[in-house]
């Protein structure tokens, strides 16, 4: 499989979304993040976008959402339960599993995902982190967990001018949880979840920086 290609291809559609402001349809606002949602074109589910500014350096945030195996993600995200790397490609690509618990009152169970994940650097220093999902010989489903699937998704570290101490976070979910949800779970569950990921981002970066 050419897990270097699909990677690549990840990061050119966060790049299209990136530049595309058309049809998003606000869903959720706090003091962190401004989270907007429209039809998916991947998948028979919606994609949703995280934006919001944070009171860290760029690579103070890379630090803490980069997708490393013993990275402090899964300290900080309550949506992580475990993260490993199941295979490094190259120096920038892996293909990593990622395990989440239960939530939203047990109404979701926990759930795995295997993902092909990119790394990559622009040259205004913007950071991004691009992932979808792909089958590994190493990772075959888990009984106790259901299987997910990440559509195109990541994280765009954005500097931002005269500001070296305030990073944007734009960041684009598009996921398939697998199993058999009702729609109203699924439609309340990410917005919530992509709120609580700005916010204990926020709280992880403040942290970093004491």
């Amino acid at each position: 499989m050419d897990y270097a290609g699909l990677a690549e291809a990840a990061a050119e559609k966060m790049g299209l979304y990136r530049r595309d402001p058309g049809g998003w349809r606000g869903c959720r606002r706090t003091s962190e993040v401004s989270v907007s949602w429209r039809p998916s074109a991947e998948f028979a589910g919606n994609v949703y976008r995280g934006e919001g500014i944070l009171p860290a350096s760029p690579q103070h945030v890379w630090e803490c959402i980069k997708p490393v195996a013993g990275g402090p993600r899964t300290k900080w995200d309550q949506n992580v339960k475990d993260f490993e790397v199941v295979e490094a490609v190259s120096d920038t690509v892996s293909v990593c599993r990622t395990t989440t618990p239960s939530a939203f009152m047990r109404i979701i169970s926990p759930r795995e995902f295997v993902d092909v994940v990119l790394m990559k650097q622009y040259e205004d220093g913007t950071m991004l982190s691009a992932a979808t999902n792909v089958e590994h010989p190493l990772c075959p489903p888990q009984p106790n967990f259901v299987r997910g699937f990440n559509y195109p998704c990541g994280c765009f570290c954005i500097p931002l001018p005269g500001e070296p101490d305030r990073t944007q976070l734009l960041s684009f979910f598009q996921t398939d949880l697998g199993g058999y949800l009702p729609q109203t779970v699924v439609d309340s569950f990410f917005p919530a979840s992509i709120a609580g990921f700005y916010s204990n981002l926020t709280k992880a970066v403040k942290a970093l920086k004491v």
